[in-house]
């Protein structure tokens, strides 16, 4: 049970709660609804332009998707962090997993996952969930993520790794992506999970050097996850590495082409580029909407650089498409 620092009166059952506002969940877990407490409001004034436009899609495989996850008491990053894709991936029979519950212990300026202190807690049968929930799901590819558990002594590296495991042996035939947190750059809680049956290891870089410190909880850097990268990548070098950068948030084409060069240097095979989304009005502010055609010359860039692909354009979040992110033609787009 997490430790009771506010008076019941302020606490609202998750069921009733707004954004910005403290909760208590089922669990008993004290939390703040969409990561950012409510306070000074930063909507941007900006338009949001016509490609950014995500139609409802919907679908029999966008019901059993999320049958399954219900079933199987799992948490998505697709409704977590309000993803736009989640008609789309779900309608063609694919999510993105999210473990180790839906409290993260950091709170991000971007992210709208819940933020609080778990105090432990973990689910011991989530191993056998995952692996069920992808079984039923018939996943040929499934990324696994997770909330940061500064809670736990290993990050929850060993129980993210259990989970991969798990799943594998269940499904033999599925490739998995882990999408991790960044463990604090701890290298062997990263082994534990490059070394659990994954095919992809990925770390989000989020943005810019700069604008690191604006957008990121500061327990997160520029260089930790760098670091993760290079770790997962020379631990076993046949494992493809991944990360991904929004935009929009105030960086300058200069600042994009030295964040690409740095996380070239980190070995990475597969850069993911996307606009940044505003998922609250107390969240980071959208500086301005990047165009497709800008899109498309960013992925210019990084394909003259090296990188083995590069997914980019205005919808494109870290998991979307990802098992289509081999074919070299821009997932599709």
């Amino acid at each position: 049970m997490a430790q009771n620092t506010d008076s019941v009166s302020n606490l609202i059952p998750a069921v009733n709660v707004l954004s910005g506002q403290k909760m208590v969940t089922e669990k008993g877990f004290h939390a703040i609804k969409d990561g950012i407490k409510a306070g000074v409001i930063q909507e941007s004034n900006l338009t949001r332009p016509a490609w950014l436009r995500v139609n409802a899609s919907t679908s029999e495989n966008f019901s059993i998707v999320k049958q399954a996850v219900r079933t199987n008491s799992l948490v998505t990053v697709c409704e977590e962090a309000k993803c736009p894709n989640v008609g789309e991936c779900w309608s063609a029979g694919t999510a993105t997993l999210m473990l180790m519950g839906e409290i993260c212990t950091r709170a991000c300026k971007f992210c709208a996952v819940n933020t609080g202190n778990p105090s432990g807690w973990l689910d011991s049968s989530e191993p056998q969930n995952a692996a069920r929930a992808v079984q039923l799901m018939k996943l040929k590819y499934v990324v696994l993520t997770s909330v940061n558990r500064d809670d736990l002594n290993d990050g929850g590296a060993s129980h993210y790794a259990a989970c991969v495991a798990e799943v594998k042996r269940v499904n033999p035939d599925t490739s998995i992506e882990a999408l991790t947190p960044d463990f604090k750059a701890v290298a062997k809680d990263v082994y534990s999970v490059v070394d659990s049956g994954i095919d992809v290891f990925a770390q989000n870089l989020e943005t810019v050097e700069r604008l690191t410190h604006l957008v990121r909880d500061p327990r997160a850097g520029y260089d930790q996850t760098l670091n993760v990268l290079r770790l997962a990548k020379e631990r076993n070098p046949a494992v493809l590495t991944k990360t991904s950068l929004m935009l929009g948030l105030g960086e300058s084409d200069e600042e994009i082409y030295t964040a690409m060069q740095d996380i070239y240097d980190a070995q990475v095979d597969i850069l993911t580029l996307g606009q940044y989304l505003q998922p609250t009005k107390y969240h980071y502010p959208i500086e301005r909407y990047v165009s497709p055609k800008e899109f498309l010359q960013y992925r210019e860039w990084g394909l003259d650089k090296g990188f083995r692909e590069v997914v980019s354009g205005p919808l494109v979040r870290s998991s979307y498409r990802a098992e289509r992110a081999l074919q070299k033609n821009n997932v599709g787009l």
